[in-house]
């Protein structure tokens, strides 16, 4: 390790550096600083977006995943993402719903994770309803991208252009398909560039899990955005990437552009992730969040994990010295609730 290494290490880690990333990002408002050229993006004329700050909703369901307890029974998955949308936005049918989220003008990149292959991914029988619903909400389906790293992660999920509506598109980008400039990104003394599909893309639909992550501690829906729509994402995982998700979350090519963070938590994995090298420690979950706060989410998720560690006798992730500080950074940066207090939680069993 150089003397570079060692002080971007020292800089970068722990409370400290999420209070100094506060302080760098914050003033007055976390997106007003920015560096390089406004990349925000801009609903359509006339259409606000439904938000809900704070407001988490999980539905339920026993006898949700197939006998083979690796995927879920499609029926079960539309209906526990509609029962999920309509208590999160009042609309009943999954169509109304997904019009509060996008408009038929939008251009519409819908992030899934396939990381940990078939026995972990983001599902296709939880994807594929809600790109139908899109399309019904007036969406041209050529408007309509769902986007993963690999090419090999887009096969764990199931999801191809055989089985999707046709038009919309499938792709991958692995880690070199951008088109913005280099962005210098504060307080960690490196640069990146998110990728073409979302740069392009009016709105983000996030598709993420619940799992253990050797470096981070916990990932979920924060991290499926920040680095699975980068093009270096290997450069922001010193000091189990705290604060780097929070500050990489806070950029407005992100935060104008996410409109809905559904989680697969057909399952949880407890240990070994992000990779599915320890089935032993994957546990049955059968549930389906919603929000639009990926802070909120993250925060529950996280507690899931501690959950399913506490039930093997593992040590928890801040035992382990892997606690997810960069959920708590990212509320600070204003990307959302952290504090279990403040977060709105419904859960609906079925």
């Amino acid at each position: 390790m150089d003397a570079h290494d060692i002080d971007r290490r020292a800089f970068i880690g722990g409370a400290a550096a999420a209070a100094a990333a506060a302080t760098l990002l914050r003033s007055g408002d976390a997106a007003a600083r920015i560096p390089g050229p406004d990349l925000a993006a801009r609903a359509p004329d006339g259409f606000v977006p439904f938000a809900a700050p704070g407001k988490v909703v999980k539905v339920k369901k026993a006898g949700s995943l197939e006998a083979n307890g690796i995927f879920p029974k499609a029926d079960d998955a539309k209906e526990m993402l509609r029962r999920a949308l309509e208590e999160l936005t009042g609309k009943a049918d999954l169509t109304e719903a997904a019009k509060s989220f996008v408009h038929p003008q939008d251009k519409v990149c819908v992030k899934v994770n396939g990381i940990a292959l078939q026995n972990m991914a983001t599902n296709k029988e939880l994807v594929l309803p809600f790109l139908q619903a899109m399309i019904g909400a007036g969406v041209p389906p050529a408007n309509i991208t769902v986007l993963e790293q690999y090419p090999g992660f887009m096969n764990g999920t199931r999801i191809s252009a055989r089985n999707v509506p046709a038009g919309v598109g499938v792709v991958w980008h692995s880690n070199k398909d951008a088109t913005m400039d280099w962005r210098d990104i504060p307080g960690t003394q490196r640069h990146t560039k998110f990728v073409r599909v979302l740069t392009e893309s009016t709105a983000l639909i996030n598709f993420a899990l619940i799992k253990d992550h050797s470096i981070c501690g916990y990932t979920g829906a924060l991290k499926n955005m920040t680095h699975g729509c980068s093009v270096n994402p290997q450069d922001f995982h010193d000091h189990h990437a705290s604060p780097q998700i929070a500050i990489l979350s806070a950029q407005d090519i992100l935060r104008t552009r996410l409109r809905l963070c559904i989680i697969d938590g057909f399952k949880v994995m407890a240990h070994g992730g992000p990779l599915y090298k320890h089935p032993e420690y994957v546990i049955a979950h059968e549930s389906v969040y919603v929000s639009t706060d990926p802070v909120a989410l993250d925060a529950i998720g996280w507690d899931e994990v501690e959950k399913a560690r506490a039930g093997f006798k593992l040590k928890s992730l801040s035992d382990e010295g892997r606690q997810p500080a960069y959920i708590q950074a990212a509320a600070d940066l204003g990307v959302g609730i952290a504090d279990r207090k403040s977060i709105g939680f419904r859960e609906i069993v079925l």
